[in-house]
C-alpha cells in the first residue's frame, strides 16, 4: 500500500510541475517582471527569460564596462577602445559544456592570440578559486584567467547560463553573444567574422 501511495505523490508532484511550467509567467507583473496593461485591458506578460534578454546587451551596442582580477596578479578590463578584439568566456568549473568548451577556447587562443586577446572570466561567486585554479590547470588553460567574486560583470551581461560567450571588437561594440557550447567550426567563424569586423 506505501508503493502505491509513493507513486501517486509522485505523479502528482509531477502534475502539479507541469502545471506551474506552463504557467510559469503568468503572473509575473507582482514581481516587477512584467509589462503594462494595454489598452484592451488584458495584462500584457512577460516571462523571466523574456526580461532577462531585454535588459541583456545586444549585438550593435557598447559593451558594458569592467575591470577583474586575473589569477596572474594582474587586473584586465574590457569596455571602450582595445587594441583587439576581445572574447570574454564566463565560466564555471562545475559546468560540463565549459568542460567540453576549454580545449576549444585553448586552441583558439593558440590560433589567434596575436589578433584576438581571450579573457576566460570564471564567475567565482558559483564557484571557488581553488576549483578554477585546478580547471585551469587540467585543461592548460594560456589565456587571461579573471575572477568574478561578486558576479559584477557576469550581471552586467545578464548572464543566464555557463557557458557565455561575447565578442567585442576593437570599438568596444558587440559583435555576437553566445549563450551555451557551439561546435568548434561554429565558434571559429564567429571569431573569423569578429576578426573581420
Amino acid at each position: 500500500m506505501r508503493r502505491k501511495n509513493l507513486w501517486i505523490l509522485v505523479a502528482m508532484l509531477i502534475l502539479l510541475g507541469i502545471a506551474l511550467y506552463q504557467n510559469s509567467g503568468s503572473d509575473l507583473l507582482s514581481l516587477g517582471l512584467g509589462g503594462k496593461e494595454p489598452a484592451t485591458g488584458q495584462k500584457e506578460v512577460k516571462t523571466l527569460g523574456t526580461a532577462v534578454a531585454e535588459k541583456a546587451p545586444k549585438p550593435g551596442s557598447l559593451s558594458p564596462s569592467f575591470a577583474l582580477p586575473g589569477m596572474d596578479g594582474q587586473t584586465y578590463k574590457v569596455g571602450g577602445e582595445r587594441d583587439k578584439p576581445v572574447l570574454v568566456n564566463f565560466w564555471a568549473s562545475w559546468c560540463d559544456p565549459c568542460k567540453d568548451e576549454a580545449p576549444d577556447l585553448v586552441k583558439m587562443y593558440e590560433k589567434y592570440g596575436d589578433k584576438l586577446d581571450i579573457y576566460g572570466v570564471n564567475v567565482t561567486a558559483y564557484d571557488t578559486v581553488e576549483q578554477a585554479e585546478a580547471f585551469v590547470q587540467e585543461y592548460g588553460i594560456k589565456f587571461p584567467v579573471l575572477l568574478d567574486k561578486k558576479e559584477e560583470a557576469y550581471k552586467l551581461f545578464n548572464g543566464i547560463a555557463f557557458p557565455t560567450n561575447v565578442l567585442i571588437d576593437q570599438n568596444g561594440v558587440i559583435q555576437d553573444v553566445v549563450v551555451g557550447i557551439l561546435p568548434p567550426k561554429d565558434l571559429e567563424a564567429k571569431v573569423k567574422k569578429l576578426l573581420n569586423s
